[in-house]
């Protein structure tokens, strides 16, 4: 078996390393899709390319304990599978679109932390207050 530069076999979504770039689709995906189900969401939903090397595509169904991977190896799909035998990843739910996240928040997302605020803290000007 063969993995990318980076992914260390069951490392492989514990670790961020080797992606280019990390995208979550927001909201729930029927975790029953394969491959050519989830390809189609990356292309026709997000227009985004599945076939762009080295880019992790994250899903998450209803139940918020198990999520699917995807990685185009230029070769071939990598699917990845994940479910957790206590608690739940945060999932942003509210949005239907491919959201960039960094290497960060990845990890704090696979610690179950949530990595978008649902109340923002917002700036606040001093002559607002008055």
């Amino acid at each position: 078996m063969s993995f990318s530069p980076g992914l260390e076999g069951s490392w492989v979504l514990n670790n961020a390393t080797g992606f280019r770039k990390i995208y979550i689709a927001a909201g729930y995906t029927d975790l029953r899709r394969g491959i050519d189900g989830l390809a189609s969401i990356i292309k026709f939903n997000f227009q985004l390319d599945p076939y762009e090397k080295d880019i992790l595509f994250l899903f998450c169904g209803r139940r918020s304990d198990r999520i699917k991977g995807l990685v185009w190896e230029g070769d071939g799909f990598l699917l990845l599978y994940k479910r957790l035998e206590l608690g739940g990843f945060s999932w942003p739910r509210t949005k239907e679109e491919a959201l960039e996240i960094t290497p960060e928040q990845y990890q704090a997302l696979m610690k179950g932390l949530e990595i978008i605020s649902r109340h923002p803290i917002q700036e606040v000007y001093p002559q607002d207050l008055l």
